[in-house]
C-alpha cells in the first residue's frame, strides 16, 4: 500500500539559481521515484495569489483585461493580485479589488484555495467572492494598463466555457460560483 504522505523523491543537493522580489528559482539534484538521478527546477513565489469574483444583486460581475507579458497576449480575468505571506489574505483581496476596479465590498466569502502550477511551483491562490458592492475610482499600479468590463455573470461563464478566459484563478472562481449556484 502506498503511503500518500511519504515523499518518494530524494534531494541530493539544491542551488538557488535566480531570485527577484517576487520569485526564486532553485535547481535540485534528485533521485526520482524510479531510482534514477535527475534534476528538478522549482519556482518559489514570495506572495499569495489573490483573486476576487465581485457580484452585484443583478448577477453582474467585473473582469479586468490586460496584456500579459509572459503569454504575449491579452487576457480577461477577475480582479487579481498578490498578497504578502503573513498578511491577512482578505485584506490583500480588499486592496486589490479597490485598486484595480474602484469597487469595495461589505460581504466577503472565501470560495477556493488552489495551487496554480504544482508541477513547478509552490504558488498558492485564494479566491474570494465579494458582494454588497460600492463603487469609486480605480488606481492601478504603474505596471498595469487595465480595461474594466462589467457584464452579466453568465457571459463571464460563457467566456470560460468557450476559452476566452484562460487564467486559472478566473476559471476556478467562475466555475465554482456556477457549480455552487452562488449567483443570485
Amino acid at each position: 500500500m502506498i503511503d500518500w504522505n511519504k515523499n518518494p523523491w530524494k534531494t541530493l543537493s539544491e542551488e538557488k539559481i535566480y531570485e527577484n522580489p517576487w520569485i526564486s528559482v532553485t535547481e535540485h539534484q534528485v533521485i526520482n521515484p524510479g531510482g534514477g538521478k535527475g534534476i528538478y527546477g522549482t519556482v518559489h513565489f514570495k506572495n499569495l495569489a489573490i483573486g476576487i469574483l465581485a457580484l452585484d444583486d443583478e448577477a453582474n460581475t467585473w473582469l479586468v483585461g490586460q496584456y500579459r507579458y509572459p503569454l504575449d497576449q491579452y487576457s480577461w480575468e477577475i480582479p487579481e493580485g498578490g498578497g504578502a505571506h503573513g498578511t491577512d489574505p482578505l485584506e490583500s483581496a480588499k486592496r486589490e479589488l479597490l485598486e484595480e476596479t474602484g469597487i469595495s465590498a461589505n460581504s466577503w466569502s472565501e470560495i477556493q484555495h488552489m495551487h496554480l502550477s504544482n508541477s513547478v511551483s509552490d504558488e498558492l491562490g485564494i479566491i474570494y467572492l465579494a458582494r454588497d458592492l460600492s463603487f469609486g475610482e480605480s488606481s492601478p499600479e504603474e505596471t498595469e494598463q487595465l480595461t474594466i468590463k462589467k457584464l452579466p455573470f453568465n457571459e463571464a461563464y460563457d467566456m470560460v466555457m468557450n476559452g476566452d478566459i484562460t487564467d486559472s484563478l478566473s476559471v476556478a472562481a467562475i466555475l465554482k460560483a456556477k457549480v455552487l449556484n452562488l449567483i443570485p
